[in-house]
């Protein structure tokens, strides 16, 4: 790679597929290390997914950016000696195969080791490695489900509610992320390679910023319920009507001070029902109608935000995703990136959230085609010949674009 960041010289061999994985590696890619993309002929299966242009997926582009590829069937031993050969030359191995497919194909831990001993793999999967539903398949919801995210989600009498976001599998892959940074600075100061076994219940899980404690520490006499669209304890802390649009406000401490003056309720200042923190809890619903009839009387929501961020309330408008691309913010922020594909052409993803001072440009990449970097690897990694390669090729060992 031609420009320089602050993974470069680190190779990743990555066998990841879907989004888990592929956020991770790509995370690494962007940061400038070299990531080795090995795919089935039958290709990632967010290739498929929507929008497809010029038979190129978005999805597959946003996931996938800035990683070279290498078109393998990892059914067959020949394969499985490359990826050897490749690892044993390697920093970082990452898969997210269900638990024990990475030992069908001689490419576990227990293997790999013996191979690199200085390798960090990292292993990313919903349930973890070990545990009783390790051996079932998993995918984003599931790791809600099981974690108690969707439980905590959703109004109190109905349904548990879907994010619609992909939170396990982003998160999970952010936190791989970090993970093997970690395990490369250890490795770095001596400490030698090491397995790293990363779970999306595990990092849901952990979401969980009171509801463990609280359930806890009560011995289980409190056990928080669905709240909906404000928070089940503490007010004014959740989703408020604007016109025609909703806003977030949170105003708790001082805040809530300069909240009430802002209305003109300051009576709540000194009413028993609104005065400490968890009794305005247990009393929100008068201090909704309150809030939502000043946000009415205000002439649209432009003008109750500057008169709440005037007042020191937090606030924010709960915006849509082309509000969310047009915002000035998030231009000047640059959470933006436009990646210009070759074959799809144009299109917005969301840009890595890292920021280095001494490297403020992002990398321009591209997403690979399957296989297009088939003949840069094995000749530069391993130094096979051309006729090797297409031998390769031939035999339905290797392939290039074959989806």
């Amino acid at each position: 790679m031609s420009e320089s960041h602050i993974l470069s010289g680190i190779t990743v061999v990555d066998f990841s597929h879907y989004v888990a994985g592929p956020h991770c590696t790509r995370l690494l890619a962007q940061q400038g290390a070299e990531v080795i993309k090995i795919e089935s002929p039958r290709g990632d299966p967010t290739r498929t997914l929507p929008l497809i242009k010029n038979q190129r997926s978005g999805c597959f582009i946003q996931h996938n950016i800035g990683k070279k590829n290498l078109c393998l069937d990892l059914q067959l031993p020949e394969a499985q000696k490359i990826c050897h050969e490749l690892i044993k030359q390697a920093d970082v191995v990452v898969e997210n195969f269900t638990p024990g497919v990475m030992q069908d194909f001689n490419l576990d831990w227990a293997t790999l080791k013996d191979i690199n001993p200085e390798l960090v793999m990292c292993s990313i999967s919903c349930m973890g490695q070990t545990g009783p539903l390790a051996k079932y398949q998993g995918f984003d919801y599931i790791g809600q489900a099981y974690s108690g995210i969707l439980g905590s989600t959703g109004d109190k009498d109905g349904y548990p509610s879907l994010s619609g976001m992909a939170v396990g599998d982003v998160s999970t892959g952010g936190h791989a992320y970090g993970a093997i940074v970690s395990a490369l600075f250890h490795k770095l100061h001596g400490g030698g390679g090491q397995y790293l076994d990363m779970s999306s219940l595990d990092c849901l899980f952990s979401y969980h910023a009171a509801h463990v404690q609280m359930y806890s520490a009560s011995d289980g006499t409190v056990d928080p319920p669905r709240c909906g669209n404000h928070h089940a304890l503490l007010a004014p802390l959740g989703i408020f009507h604007c016109h025609d649009h909703y806003v977030v406000i949170v105003a708790i401490g001082q805040q809530w001070d300069n909240l009430v003056k802002l209305i003109g309720r300051e009576d709540m200042l000194t009413d028993p029902r609104f005065t400490e923190l968890l009794a305005r809890g247990e009393n929100q619903q008068e201090i909704i109608d309150a809030i939502e009839a000043w946000l009415a009387s205000t002439a649209d929501i432009d003008e109750a935000l500057k008169r709440l961020q005037g007042n020191h309330v937090p606030c924010a408008p709960v915006l849509s995703i082309p509000e969310v691309l047009e915002h000035p913010h998030m231009i000047a922020r640059g959470i933006v990136q436009t990646v210009n594909d070759e074959a799809f052409g144009p299109v917005k993803i969301p840009a890595s959230p890292f920021k280095f001072s001494l490297f403020p440009e992002p990398l321009d990449l591209q997403a690979a085609e399957l296989g297009e970097h088939n003949y840069d690897i094995l000749s530069r990694h391993l130094g096979y010949s051309d006729e090797k390669i297409r031998q390769l090729e031939t035999g339905g060992i290797s392939a290039t674009n074959p989806v």
